[in-house]
């Protein structure tokens, strides 16, 4: 049996002090835990590298709570299954291919099997274990395919293993989105091993009927093998036929003779041979926990955390940042060769949620510090689009959905583009996929939860956007609508711009200033005037309350935040925004009181670029500074530690990039300054090129404010600098540090692109 350190336990920092980063394990500086509690729901279970397909770890049930990632603290585990999301919202999805010990014979396999924790959960990178209150302890190991399950029953036990062909998380927040078993089957062959399928349905993203196949195999042979059908609790056949199958519950129970066993499944999207041809290439029958630990260990350092290294961190900053990497990874899932939805030879790449959270800060990080797997992502959208006909604002279980928004998909297309990602990808596919979230309006998938229009792909609302240059209140989330509009359309400028699509350049160029016919100058709320707001198709305004969006959900104006943050979200036309508010003096004063009047939500995206539009005005860069270090105080590397859900690492990489000390602006090269961390923090960017930043004079908690800086070794007295300057060729940053602020920043200021037309 493996031992572990239980998640609280830390090899001490200076222990590796002597050693070169290519020595030092950085997964010991990882809690696996970190944002688990808190609303966080991130998935603390195994994955063996970054965007791995499988995700193996428990499933709890704690009365009517929703289990996101599978895991809560408190309650019952009832499974432990080889698929999960990490740090998503709406409703669970997944939790299928599990497996329950039991201790005794097992009379009915349909009832509830399942078993409290006699103590904690305990992780690492690439293991975890449970000890359940009947005394079997559950370790579990996988690949990127598969997984390996080792049980200790207690002696004088009847070694029993379940497996349920119809479990799933289940979701109990009655808004339709709960996960449905549609159909399965389970079969004994004549060598000792089973195979079989689940095709199941719903979920967050509302998807049709999707099948995963299985193939397991034990580290012995089984006393007692008996295949089992039914509904509900009730048995309709509980035998040994070798195989089952239907519309009811299926599966298999497993008796042995000894009280240490080893499970080993594959899965695959494809069919269950293949699912046999990933277990035996992935996990041999000789394979120990201990070896799949390791090799996880070593591809997380090698593709993830040795990426970014620092010097004079304390303790508590370092778990941090490295636990902080771990999130930002763990979804997407890359399934290349294994969509069952059509041949290519491009990547895949499926459990985007949702580029809504990520095309923020998420994907500009995830370029940089995983390039090959980012422009593997880019394709794999296109190739979406090749054959579904739009790229997914989501996706989940090789199907879009569901859109919150905008089609941020372009977002993410321009970001690649303009920062250089060009490799094997068509960019003439690329702009086409843009042009269709662009110009086709998607047909409705009649979303109970906004029957207005489509929720699935593309714009739901294009049909006003078109017509009028903005979005009535016949479409729900119209004003946050529009707003992602005008950004998506920015992005389809830019790469066509880039393609010498000049026409069509500028046509976009001028659609992403239609955020401007919503802006109502007369709209007021707590001193100031001038907000986004709803508009009718004659063109009057709705009186609307700057300062509330009724529920802030599906069926209203405005998503998950208010016109006071959807009013600063043009951020390629900010030069615009300063001046409708009224100049530089009322846009400080805008921002302040943003946070003032508790507005800002640092757990939600839509204001997550807000808190750095100083830089936008002269002499004020240092109240990002501040902004970004009263951020940083809401993080830690704790279960607890995540201000709001993880929604696929969006909450990491903000915190990262705090850590870095700089801002991306999304479709842009500009990155914004604000105040890094560390004395010392490398970023190795591929090819043998890095970004170093520097910083003296100061610290990060009491001696943040930037006295000067020197960029490539030249002076610097921007607050802003680009993707070529230290990016797409490496660089160095060095920054002097001091406990006031100053106006080092007196130079050009960032640009604003879309503000040549006011």
């Amino acid at each position: 049996m493996l031992s572990r350190p239980a998640s609280s336990a830390w090899i001490s920092i200076a222990a590796f002090s002597a050693f070169t980063a290519a020595q030092i394990d950085y997964t010991q500086y990882v809690n696996v835990f970190q944002g688990t509690t808190n609303g966080g729901n991130r998935f603390p279970g195994v994955v063996s590298r970054p965007f791995a397909m499988v995700k193996l770890g428990p499933d709890v049930v704690s009365g009517t709570t929703d289990a996101y990632s599978g895991y809560l603290p408190g309650g019952n585990i009832f499974g432990f299954s080889l698929m999960h999301e990490s740090g998503t919202g709406g409703a669970p999805k997944y939790g299928v291919v599990s497996q329950m010990p039991a201790t005794n014979n097992v009379s009915n396999p349909l009832t509830d099997l399942s078993q409290g924790r006699s103590a904690a959960d305990q992780g690492a990178v690439g293991y975890y274990r449970s000890q359940l209150s009947n005394g079997v302890v559950v370790e579990l190991a996988a690949s990127e395919h598969a997984g390996l399950y080792q049980y200790t029953f207690p002696s004088g036990t009847s070694p029993s293993i379940v497996v349920d062909v119809s479990h799933v998380l289940n979701s109990w927040r009655g808004l339709g989105w709960e996960q449905h078993y549609s159909k399965g089957n389970f079969t004994f062959l004549s060598d000792g091993h089973y195979e079989g399928s689940g095709t199941y349905n719903n979920g967050w993203n509302l998807s049709p009927d999707w099948t995963i196949y299985f193939c397991g195999k034990f580290s012995e042979n089984p006393t007692s093998s008996r295949s089992f059908k039914g509904t509900g609790t009730t048995l309709v056949a509980y035998n040994t036929i070798p195989s089952v199958s239907g519309n009811e519950r299926v599966g298999g129970v497993f008796t042995f003779g000894n009280t240490s066993i080893k499970s080993r499944v594959g899965i695959s999207f494809l069919s269950s041979s293949q699912a046999c041809q990933n277990l035996d290439k992935e996990i041999k029958q000789d394979t120990t926990l201990n070896s799949l630990t390791d090799k996880a260990k070593e591809t997380w350092n090698a593709e993830a955390f040795s990426k970014i290294q620092i010097t004079g961190a304390s303790d508590d900053d370092t778990k941090l940042l490295y636990s902080s990497l771990l999130g930002m990874f763990l979804i997407p899932s890359n399934r290349s060769g294994e969509n069952p939805g059509w041949r290519s030879s491009e990547p895949y790449y499926d459990d985007i949620f949702t580029f809504w959270d990520t095309h923020r800060c998420h994907t500009s990080l995830f370029q940089i510090v995983q390039p090959t797997a980012y422009e593997e992502l880019i394709r794999s959208l296109i190739d979406v689009w090749r054959h579904d006909g739009y790229m997914p604002d989501a996706r989940s279980s090789n199907f879009n959905g569901r859109v919150q928004g905008g089609s941020n998909a372009d977002n993410v297309l321009a970001d690649a583009y303009v920062k250089g990602v060009r490799g094997a990808v068509n960019w003439e596919d690329g702009f086409a996929a843009m042009q269709t979230d662009a110009e086709k309006a998607p047909a409705n998938n009649n979303d109970p939860k906004a029957p207005d229009s489509s929720t699935k792909e593309g714009r739901g609302a294009l049909p006003d956007w078109l017509k009028y240059g903005w979005v009535t209140p016949t479409y729900t989330r119209a004003v946050s609508r529009a707003i992602e509009y005008s950004t998506n359309d920015f992005g389809v400028h830019q790469v066509a711009a880039g393609l010498g699509k000049t026409v069509d350049a500028d046509k976009y160029l001028n659609r992403s200033r239609n955020w401007r016919n919503h802006w109502n100058p007369d709209a007021s709320s707590n001193n100031h005037t001038g907000f986004v707001v709803p508009r009718r198709a004659n063109g009057s305004f709705v009186e609307q309350d700057p300062g509330s969006c009724g529920g802030c959900y599906w069926g209203d104006a405005y998503y998950e935040d208010n016109s006071w943050i959807y009013s600063m979200n043009a951020i390629h036309d900010v030069y615009t925004l300063k001046e409708f508010i009224g100049g530089d003096a009322k846009f400080v004063d805008r921002v302040n009181k943003i946070f003032d009047l508790k507005i800002f939500n640092v757990g939600n995206e839509p204001a997550f670029t807000t808190a750095y539009l100083y830089n936008f005005v002269r002499g004020e860069q240092w109240r990002s500074v501040d902004r970004s270090r009263q951020i940083a105080k809401s993080y830690t590397a704790a279960a607890n530690g995540l201000p709001g859900n993880s929604d696929a690492g969006a909450m990491e990489s903000n915190i990262l990039w705090q850590m870095i000390g700089l801002w991306p602006m999304t479709g842009q090269t500009t990155f914004l300054i604000l105040s890094p961390w560390f004395p010392s923090l490398s970023i190795s960017l591929g090819t043998g090129k890095t970004l170093k930043i520097t910083t003296t004079g100061g610290n990060k908690d009491t001696a943040y404010y930037v006295q000067s800086l020197k960029v490539n070794g030249q002076g610097w007295d921007k607050a802003w600098v680009s993707w070529n300057d230290i990016f797409a060729n490496g660089g160095t940053m060095e920054f002097v540090m001091g406990d006031q602020a100053t106006n080092w920043a007196t130079g050009v200021l960032p640009p604003s692109p879309a503000s040549g037309d006011v």
